[in-house]
């Protein structure tokens, strides 16, 4: 399927996004389902997260996501999601909170799962449209809802996890200082002021 999609136009396949997420979103709000999904928090050597911009939707930065098959493990789902939607790999991912939001009608559990990325950044301008590392110290002004409280959270969290690069004192101040640069698999895998969306 996924290749299937590669022979369609960028452009059409843009248009075929924003119509099927105006479509998820209407059955959301009837049905009000339970979802459940990622959000991944990727940190690079230089201390900044990846954030993302879709094809579809607000024009807002996100950090990548997206949702979970049956049965799947919320680390595995958020290598593969950051997979496709970036082409970065994820180092030492832990996952570090669970949390539920509203998401137009529907019950969203969302698993935030943290790690070092790894490889460059590669989009096909098709859900993705743009994707970018970012310091804490120079956020881009349209973030989403959850970002502005989630990530020095997150972060900290990551740091909790083991992580010495990422300090929580450092966080606090809204940014992370360096100890030394993530070395590999130190682990196994474990159980984003700006105008707000969700």
């Amino acid at each position: 399927m996924l290749f299937m999609m590669t022979l369609v136009p960028a452009a059409v396949h843009r248009i075929a996004l924003r119509c099927a997420y105006r479509l998820r979103r209407g059955w959301w709000r009837l049905a009000r389902p339970e979802i459940r999904g990622v959000r991944v928090l990727a940190v690079d050597e230089a201390r900044r997260v990846l954030l993302v911009r879709h094809s579809y939707g607000a024009p807002h930065w996100f950090l990548p996501a997206g949702g979970m098959r049956r049965g799947e493990d919320p680390v595995a789902a958020a290598r593969r999601e950051l997979g496709e939607e970036t082409g970065v790999g994820l180092m030492t991912a832990r996952l570090i909170e669970v949390v539920e939001e509203p998401l137009a009608g529907a019950r969203n559990v969302v698993h935030v799962v943290a790690g070092w990325s790894e490889g460059a950044v590669r989009i096909d301008g098709r859900e993705v449209v743009e994707a970018r590392f970012f310091a804490m110290d120079n956020l881009p002004d349209l973030l989403a809802t959850a970002l502005p409280g989630g990530l020095p959270r997150w972060l900290a969290g990551l740091a909790e996890a083991g992580h010495a690069y990422i300090l929580p004192g450092d966080v606090e101040h809204g940014h992370a200082r360096s100890e030394s640069a993530p070395q590999g698999e130190v682990g196994g895998d474990g159980a984003g002021g700006g105008k707000s969306i969700i």
